[in-house]
């Protein structure tokens, strides 16, 4: 740590693993514990570099290491450089943040998520798809036409993300378009980023989630009126269910929201067997599913990411190659509603981008961490059927959830100049009981770690605190 003799420009913050109660911050003589700060009003007004083990991923084949590294943000919240040494750093006008011997790793974001399922996380694993949205995932969201329902549940969920150390979604919220701007208006109270999507759905399930063409525009208008800022966090993202639940009228519909605002588009795609056998029916003149949401102006026309692409190949594979439309990869909704295992190492052999979801209700758990693990773990039953498809490593999974992933928002994922500063500050001392490497520090706390050794949380250069709970 350095003194704050060496340079009068410095003020030093020093968090030391055996303070009695609380971090510490010391700043011109006076000692204040770190939870009494107001970040928002004193900690974003200048230039900060924060000293840590940084760790993150440039490229999908290896981490970049920066043991005891330095990484500046800007007041933007935009990240001016990581260097091994603080004099390689402009640093001047910079308060400097010792975050001491803990580990310093950009935010996960979670690219495939319904909020509204969040109380039924754990509930119905042993059904497949289709009966799992009749029986369970419909009655379920049909409850939020009731905005004090809608406010419970979307703050616990909001509540799980954070502690989880999630700082950027692509959400599905229901038909309700005042239940989704609470979503909304939530994200943004939170300090966190967000694509929030107004559900589109008017076939195929029931009649209070069905919501004619009408109705479904110009809720998604008064959206986009109040959200629709290029540089805000949070932001609406035009979401019809999956094709055998939107009708050709209301698909296109949604097509015409997404060139008209220029939005980006969200939906599930060749998921489930029977569900593309459903769609082949619904929609005979198209070639495959992607070309269903393709001929409606749904699939690359704007930014657009397909959740699952379980069964994806050939013609479709090579429609989301030229319109650069972007994978969610949910390994434990997969597993869950036994749809298969998504072939992640062609996606990335074939250029495609991806990212991971947790999906949950599909997926029973939130923290996307675990999303790593289980991408590695489906990427190695694929390889006992085909060694020419390597599984994934460590190095690829954390560049798929924060790199790769991040690309959907601009430039979020990595530490890398002019990259948004989301960040996680990770105290894995319990972990840390012998010599591991920062490396195998890292390996450990994702796969045996969870929300209680992530201290601090980063959004766009913002400390995130703790989002209430109702």
């Amino acid at each position: 740590m350095y003194s704050t003799t060496e340079s009068k420009c410095f003020a030093i913050f020093a968090f030391e693993r055996d303070a009695p109660a609380h971090n510490t911050v010391v700043a011109g003589g006076q000692t204040t514990p770190f939870h009494l700060l107001n970040f928002n009003n004193n900690f974003n007004i200048m230039k900060k570099i924060y000293k840590a083990h940084i760790l993150f991923t440039k490229e999908r084949s290896h981490f970049e290491v920066f043991e005891n590294g330095y990484v500046a943000v800007g007041a933007d919240g935009r990240v001016i450089g990581v260097a091994a040494d603080l004099a390689s750093l402009d640093s001047e006008d910079a308060e400097v943040v010792d975050f001491g011997d803990r580990l310093l790793i950009p935010a996960m974001n979670d690219m495939h998520v319904h909020a509204p399922q969040v109380r039924n996380q754990g509930v119905a694993m042993d059904l497949e798809l289709l009966p799992w949205l009749q029986n369970y995932t419909f009655p379920e969201e049909s409850k939020y036409a009731d905005i004090h329902y809608a406010e419970s549940m979307y703050r616990r969920f909001l509540h799980t993300q954070w502690l989880f150390g999630t700082m950027r979604s692509c959400v599905f919220g229901t038909v309700h378009t005042e239940s989704t701007r609470l979503l909304m208006k939530l994200y943004q109270e939170a300090g966190m980023g967000a694509l929030v999507g107004k559900v589109a759905m008017n076939r195929h399930c029931p009649e209070a989630l069905s919501e004619d063409v009408e109705a479904a525009v110009e809720g998604n208008e008064r959206l986009i009126a109040e959200f629709n800022h290029p540089d805000a966090l949070v932001r609406p993202i035009i979401t019809p269910r999956f094709v055998p639940s939107c009708s050709p009228e209301l698909l296109s519909a949604c097509g015409e929201l997404a060139n008209k605002y220029n939005l980006p588009v969200q939906s599930h795609l060749s998921e489930n067997t029977s569900e593309i056998a459903w769609v082949a029916e619904l929609e005979p003149e198209s070639k495959s599913y992607g070309d269903a949401y393709n001929r409606y102006g749904l699939f690359g026309q704007t930014p657009t990411i397909m959740a699952h692409c379980v069964w994806t190949e050939g013609v479709e594979l090579e429609l989301m190659k030229r319109n650069n439309v972007m994978v969610a990869h949910c390994p434990t909704s997969n597993y869950n509603l036994a749809s298969g295992m998504a072939p992640v190492r062609t996606f990335l052999d074939e250029g495609l981008r991806v990212g991971l979801g947790s999906d949950i209700s599909g997926g029973h758990d939130l923290n996307m961490f675990r999303m790593l693990v289980y991408a590695i773990q489906v990427s190695k039953m694929h390889y006992q059927s085909n060694h020419e498809k390597h599984f994934l490593t460590l190095s690829e999974v954390f560049w798929i959830a924060t790199k790769s992933a991040g690309s959907f928002f601009g430039k979020v994922g990595s530490f890398e100049p002019g990259y948004e500063f989301d960040a996680l500050v990770i105290d894995d001392a319990v972990l840390n009981f012998d010599n591991y490497t920062l490396l195998e520090r890292l390996e450990r706390y994702i796969y045996l770690g969870d929300d209680r050794q992530i201290e601090h949380r980063f959004c766009r250069g913002k400390l995130i605190e703790e989002p209430k709970v109702v």
